[in-house]
């Protein structure tokens, strides 16, 4: 499933008092070029109304699976989180640099706002988090930055000359050329760098293996001229010191995190070596050793007591409906738990993955309904909770930024 589509979450903030927050999962920026009835631009804005309704506290907009899509609704949605102004620029063979502008003054969400990305996070998605991190409107969190993708394609039908000599033929073909770069509007591109988040989660997507800048012959980074912007943060603090050294303390103490650091660590040590052995002894002790990890993951999960948050969700088609699909409550993941059918997110340890078969574990690609562990997920949720307690109260000069 494609579509954007929502949750309302009602967890405990900083100081253990209850807090509703919004989060946001884009999967592409999408859009029907034929009939302009569906947009990325349009179905956001209609849960944000549904989210503003239910008077969250703030919001987190996930792009960690969005490898980009449309350029015009990135623009678009971007718009949204801040009054008219420059989005993004492009620069052809020709050098000259052109701007992309919001040109809608009106704002459909001015509250606390953090943008999850991945590695996994490209092109129209950089734009969209690469614009909202230069004027400071949101916190960018995830892996150390996303995939890297800065230029601009266009396809070109061979058939076009082909036709010219008589033998056009729709077997002919065509070329995919690049023909643009995309600028941030503080003027450096993202292509090769991306967009660095201000905190960094630990994940198995944040591999150096893995973005633009291990393809061969990727185009190199270069700057041009910052275009003439407001930042938003000018007069809103992001808190961005306090909010890292919080979630630093919190990452450091959670399980689930040293979990994905140790087989971050094993899945390094495997590329490195770039082999596989075919000693059946080797491979037997392997899977025992496998085995013995993740029994004892489990027992550790289930020793734990931790309180899960209420999570409702909200799609498209239900997002005028009066009640709402309730899908993790407090002590559902224990339930899953003894009954051995918890879910790990694919961005976690993948010893506890493979305890589930492939199409149970990933099912339709929707697996957000079944109790599942996912650190990066609620960790977000802590930052965004703590930016949203830190807007509400007075600034002061360890806070204030």
């Amino acid at each position: 499933d494609q579509e954007a589509r929502a949750d309302i979450i009602i967890k405990k903030d900083h100081d253990g008092n209850p807090v509703k927050l919004g989060w946001i999962t884009l999967p592409s920026f999408y859009a029907d070029m034929d009939s302009h009835k569906k947009s990325t631009t349009k179905d956001v804005l209609a849960l944000l109304k549904r989210l503003k309704k239910e008077k969250i506290g703030g919001l987190v907009i996930d792009l960690r699976r969005n490898g980009g899509g449309s350029l015009e609704e990135a623009i678009a949605l971007t718009g949204l989180f801040f009054k008219s102004g420059p989005v993004v620029q492009t620069k052809g063979a020709n050098e000259r640099v052109v701007i992309s502008t919001d040109p809608d003054p009106g704002i459909a969400y001015d509250g606390p706002l953090v943008v999850l990305t991945s590695r996994q996070s490209a092109s129209a998605s950089e734009i969209f988090a690469a614009a909202l991190q230069d004027y400071g409107r949101a916190v960018i969190v995830g892996d150390k930055s996303t995939f890297g993708k800065g230029t601009v394609q266009t396809i070109l039908e061979i058939g076009r000359f082909t036709s010219l000599l008589g033998t056009r033929s729709q077997d002919d073909g065509a070329l995919k050329l690049t023909i643009q770069k995309f600028y941030r509007v503080a003027g450096g591109s993202t292509q090769l760098h991306g967009v660095a988040s201000d905190i960094v989660l630990p994940t198995l997507t944040d591999l150096p293996e893995f973005g633009e800048s291990a393809l061969k012959n990727a185009l190199p980074y270069d700057e041009v001229p910052p275009a003439k912007y407001t930042k938003w943060s000018d007069s809103h603090s992001l808190f961005a010191d306090e909010l890292k050294a919080r979630s630093a303390a919190r990452a450091a103490a959670d399980p689930e995190f040293h979990y994905v650091m140790e087989d971050l660590e094993r899945l390094r040590k495997k590329l490195d070596e770039n082999r596989i052995s075919l000693n059946e002894d080797v491979r037997r002790q392997e899977v025992d050793e496998q085995k013995a990890r993740k029994e004892a993951r489990s027992k550790e999960r289930l020793a734990r007591h931790e309180e899960e948050p209420s999570i409702y969700r909200v799609t498209l088609e239900t997002i005028d409906a009066p009640k709402l699909e309730l899908i993790m409550y407090p002590g559902k993941i224990a339930e899953a738990k003894s009954k051995g059918g918890m879910k790990v997110a694919p961005e976690a340890a993948p010893d506890a993955d493979d305890d589930l078969d492939a199409d149970s574990a990933l099912g339709d690609g929707d697996d957000s309904k079944a109790a599942a562990i996912d650190p990066e997920r609620d960790e977000t949720l802590n930052i965004l909770s703590d930016l949203v307690q830190l807007s509400a109260g007075p600034k002061t000069a360890s806070t204030a930024r």
